[in-house]
């Protein structure tokens, strides 16, 4: 990129940083740079391009670096516009005496961030109306369950805030089930069907009824008994739920309602059982019997909604308030469970927890903050128009709570070493934090002869500008080849003189690993009294949450 390009998007670049908490957005400096020259707009690629590199650039700088900075180049980039966020989190109806509310994940493996808008929508709603949280753990496919999961699933509730007040497993109530199904046998509402099944649902298609829907409610519960009996094998015969075949949508004419499988082992119930219900049967029958007033989720779900509704007038019974957001797509994550399962058995991931996952358990491990995924989703709140999930966004809100509270350190990736000149001892004096003096400083003195390291970028950068600053040690001059010393005065950056960071060369060993499953490899000062677990900020590189300290630090990036 041009120079007159990269000076007005870092400048924009800096004030969307130091205004968002260290953290630039790229479409907003793209449209800051379109606004002050709109000539650019014929080049949109190349400032677009220009805004992710240099956002990505700030993205490791340490936030006073980023005011400091910014204040050299104009100190109006830093007035902040008023403008009030607009809650978009709407109230519910019908909440005059609390509201109780649900989570119903299927045990194939522990949460994923996909799960998580649910899990903490809920969660906010049944803490703003005190009501009742329920964790209905829905596993009634015994192929795609992972008896782990029963445990996983409530811990990544806890560690995401969600406080559930009953757990319900469906496993636990199939006579309650076939009890509902009898009755609504009894009430002409159910047949026992033994069509071949691609048949049955070509007659649906035609809104054609099949033989057995004219079944006589003593037919159909001889016929039910037998299913039960096991005397049908799989596939031979299914409960089917009456609707409307005349109904415009043919995915909502008639549904099963329970189906046959007789080579399943249950890993709560064994081979007990052989008759499972269908999602929409339990669902319903659930909602109902555990009071449910008001039902979350996707709009994936708008079909079972009137599927479901059909049984709830049969009975009678009241409805709970629905209402279905938008579909979510997430980019760069692996989610499915399966796939993640095979991956785990056959030594391609590490476990639930790989950096390289989008498991609310891999999210954690990186260091990515719970509340931090509640403020993007209350953030997003429950529109119905289909978006796609922003990591950024995430990282931004991630930052704005880790910031103000991480300890502050340097690192260096595959360093290089230098001596500089023309000094017989330099003394690092650097707060843990810019904001907390409370917490003490990182200190030490370097005699001579003086080494430091440097990224290999930071050397080029330094060799073919002529000078840098080592950030909280001193300023330098490439000069004859040589890293010479010339002061510690901090006016130089108003000359442009850009920071560098760096790290003694008697440092520690440091390995990260990165979101992709590389490993960054380099040279970080001493962190050793920092908690196992706690995330720290690597100053101009990212924060990392510290995995195993001894003579060798091993982190996970968080961003």
């Amino acid at each position: 990129m041009s120079a007159d390009l990269r000076e007005i998007v870092r400048k924009y670049a800096l004030q969307n940083a130091a205004l968002h908490k260290g953290s630039a957005n790229p479409k907003a400096v793209v449209g800051k740079v379109m606004g002050e020259v709109p000539e650019l707009r014929s080049r949109s690629k190349e400032v677009s391009a220009a805004a992710e590199e240099i956002c990505a650039e700030l993205c490791g700088m340490d936030l006073d670096d980023i005011i400091t900075e910014t204040e050299s180049i104009n100190p109006d980039l830093l007035k902040k516009t008023k403008s009030e966020k607009k809650d978009v989190m709407i109230d519910l109806p019908n909440t005059e005496n609390g509201v109780v509310m649900r989570m119903a994940p299927g045990p194939s493996g522990p949460l994923h961030i996909g799960h998580t808008r649910v899990a903490i929508i809920n969660d906010y709603y049944v803490k703003k109306y005190k009501g009742k949280y329920i964790n209905r753990l829905e596993d009634t496919n015994p192929e795609k369950i992972d008896p782990d999961a029963y445990k996983m699933i409530p811990e990544d509730l806890e560690w995401l805030g969600v406080h559930v007040d009953e757990t319900v497993i469906q496993s636990d109530r199939f006579e309650i089930y076939y009890d509902i199904a009898r009755k609504l046998i009894d009430m002409g509402q159910a047949y026992v069907c033994t069509c071949n099944g691609d048949d049955w649902r070509k007659l649906k298609e035609q809104k054609k009824a099949c033989p057995c829907r004219s079944q006589s409610p003593e037919e159909a519960h001889e016929l039910f008994d037998k299913m039960l009996a096991h005397g049908f094998g799989e596939g031979e015969a299914v409960l089917v739920v009456k609707t409307d075949l005349d109904h415009p949508n043919p995915a909502v004419r008639d549904f099963v309602g329970l189906r046959i499988n007789d080579t399943a082992v249950h890993p709560r119930t064994g081979t007990r059982y052989v008759v499972y219900p269908m999602m929409n049967l339990s669902v319903a029958v659930d909602d109902h019997l555990l009071g449910l007033t008001h039902v979350i989720r996707g709009k994936d779900h708008l079909n079972n909604t009137i599927r479901q509704e059909y049984i709830f007038k049969y009975f009678g019974w009241k409805k709970p308030w629905y209402h279905h957001y938008g579909f979510v797509k997430i980019p760069d994550s692996i989610l499915k469970t399966s796939t993640v399962g095979a991956g785990i058995k056959n030594g391609e991931y590490t476990g639930w927890d790989d950096v390289r996952l989008g498991t609310v358990r891999a999210i954690a491990k990186r260091g990515i903050q719970s509340d931090a995924i509640r403020n993007y989703w209350l953030d997003v709140g429950m529109k119905d128009v289909d978006i796609e999930f922003s990591w950024d966004n995430l990282y931004a809100f991630n930052r704005q709570i880790l910031d103000p509270v991480t300890d502050r350190y340097f690192f260096v990736d595959n360093p290089e070493v230098i001596e500089i000149k023309g000094v017989d001892s330099l003394k690092e004096c650097a707060p843990l934090h810019p904001d907390h003096p409370e917490r003490g400083v990182r200190d030490s003195v370097i005699t001579a002869p003086i080494k430091v390291c440097m990224t290999p970028e930071d050397v080029k950068g330094f060799q073919e500008r002529g000078t840098v600053r080592l950030k909280d040690l001193c300023n330098l001059k490439w000069e004859n080849g040589e890293a010479v010393y010339t002061g510690t005065d901090h006016s130089v950056l108003k000359e442009g003189v850009k920071i560098s960071h760096w790290a003694p060369v008697d440092g520690k060993d440091c390995e990260i690993l990165m979101p992709d499953g590389t490993v960054k490899k380099g040279i970080c000062e001493d962190i050793r009294k920092e908690d196992l677990g706690k995330v720290v900020q690597f100053e101009r590189f990212g924060f990392a949450r510290i995995g195993k300290m001894g003579d060798k630090i091993e982190a996970y990036f968080t961003q």
